[in-house]
C-alpha cells in the first residue's frame, strides 16, 4: 500500500512540473508575440521611376511624387530617369531598366498590339490624370486646323514619345501623310517652345496634363494660341481600325487652363495616364507606392494642377491593363 501511495505521489508531482512547463511555454510565447512586429515586413529596397522630358508633367509629376514616397516609404530608395515619354517609359519598365512608370493608355495598348518584348508583363496601377493634345501656334499664324499644317514643319515629339504616336495619327485622320506631306521635326516639349519662337518650327503638338508648365512660360513671353482639334478628327481616329485608337475622347480645353492668356475654350483630343508597373514587383510596395499616389494628390495638385485630378474612384480603371495585385490589394482596402 505504502509503495502504491509513493508512486503516485511521485505522479502527481511530475504532473505538476509538466503543468508549469507548458504555461511558461505558453507565458514565453505570449512575450515573443508582443515583441515581435505583427504582418509583413515594411517595404525596402531601391527602384527606379522613368519619367519625361525636363519641363514635361511626368518629369515634374514624380519629382514631387518621390517626395511623398521617401515619407511613406522611408526604407525604398527612389530613382528617377528622365525619358522622351510613354513608348520608351514602357520599354524600360518591361525590360526591367525601370520599376514603374507614367504611360498613356494608347502606348500602351500600342506596346501590346505590336507583341513587344514583356507586354504580357505589364500591370496597371493606378489611372492617374488625362493628357490633351495642345497644337500650338503663333498667334499671327495662318494655321486654323490641322489640315492647314499641309507643307509646314511641326514638331512632332520624339521617337520615343506618346507625342509622336496621336501626332501621327491625328495627321493621318486629317488625311496627311506624316512623313510626306509636312516636315516633322524631332523634339521633345523642352526645345519645340524655343524653335517656335525663333520660327524654326510652323507648328508643334504636344499631349500633357494642364497646364504644361513649358507651355505657360510660352505664352508668357510670345504671343501664341492653340488650334482647336475638331470632334471629327477622333471619328477617324477610332475608325482607324487600331486597339490603341480607341482609347482616345473629345474634349476641351477650358478657357482658364492658362490663365488670362487663352481666353476661349479650345476643343482638342484626350486619353488617359496610367501608372505601370510589372507582374514581378513586390506587391507591398506596389500597394504602398498606389496608396502614395492617392493620398498625395492634394499636395501634388497644387504645384502640378493635372495632378488634382487623379481619383480614387476612377483609379482602378486601368485598361488595357490588368490590376497588379498590390494595387488591387489597396483598392479592397479603402473599399467603402
Amino acid at each position: 500500500m505504502f509503495a502504491v501511495l509513493s508512486r503516485t505521489g511521485r505522479g502527481s508531482r511530475r504532473g505538476r512540473l509538466l503543468q508549469g512547463a507548458a504555461a511558461v511555454v505558453v507565458l514565453l510565447g505570449l512575450l515573443v508575440w508582443w515583441l515581435l512586429p505583427i504582418g509583413p515586413s515594411a517595404p525596402s529596397g531601391s527602384i527606379t521611376f522613368s519619367t519625361g522630358v525636363t519641363s514635361g508633367v511626368y518629369q515634374r509629376y514624380g519629382s514631387l511624387l518621390k517626395e511623398d514616397l521617401g515619407r511613406d516609404l522611408p526604407d525604398v530608395s527612389i530613382q528617377l530617369k528622365n525619358s522622351e515619354g510613354s513608348q520608351q517609359n514602357l520599354a524600360r519598365v518591361a525590360s526591367g531598366e525601370a520599376d514603374f512608370t507614367v504611360a498613356t493608355a494608347d502606348a500602351v495598348a500600342k506596346y501590346q498590339e505590336d507583341g513587344k518584348p514583356g507586354a504580357d508583363r505589364l500591370r496597371g496601377c493606378a489611372r492617374l490624370y488625362d493628357d490633351y493634345v495642345q497644337l500650338v501656334v503663333a498667334k499671327d499664324s495662318k494655321i486654323h486646323s490641322v489640315a492647314d499644317l499641309r507643307g509646314k514643319k511641326v514638331g512632332v515629339g520624339q521617337e520615343g514619345s506618346g507625342v509622336r504616336l496621336i501626332a501621327d495619327r491625328l495627321l493621318t485622320a486629317a488625311k496627311l501623310d506624316p512623313k510626306h506631306d509636312i516636315t516633322p521635326v524631332s523634339a521633345g516639349i523642352d526645345t519645340m517652345p524655343d524653335l517656335l519662337e525663333h520660327r524654326k518650327l510652323d507648328a508643334f503638338f504636344w499631349s500633357g496634363g494642364l497646364p504644361t508648365r513649358a507651355v505657360q512660360l510660352l505664352w508668357e513671353r510670345y504671343d501664341i494660341r492653340l488650334v482647336p482639334l475638331d470632334p471629327a478628327l477622333v471619328a477617324g481616329l477610332h475608325d482607324s481600325g487600331e486597339a490603341a485608337s480607341r482609347y482616345y475622347r473629345s474634349a476641351v480645353i477650358p478657357a482658364d487652363a492658362y490663365g488670362d492668356a487663352q481666353k476661349v475654350p479650345v476643343s482638342t483630343v484626350a486619353v488617359a495616364n496610367l501608372l505601370v508597373t510589372t507582374d514581378q514587383m513586390d506587391a507591398g510596395l506596389t500597394e504602398g507606392f498606389t496608396r502614395t499616389v492617392i493620398d498625395s494628390r492634394d499636395r501634388i495638385g497644387k504645384q502640378v494642377h493635372s495632378a488634382q485630378l487623379v481619383d480614387l474612384r476612377t483609379a482602378i480603371y486601368t485598361a488595357p491593363l490588368r490590376l497588379h495585385e498590390g494595387a488591387e490589394r489597396y483598392y479592397r482596402s479603402v473599399k467603402p
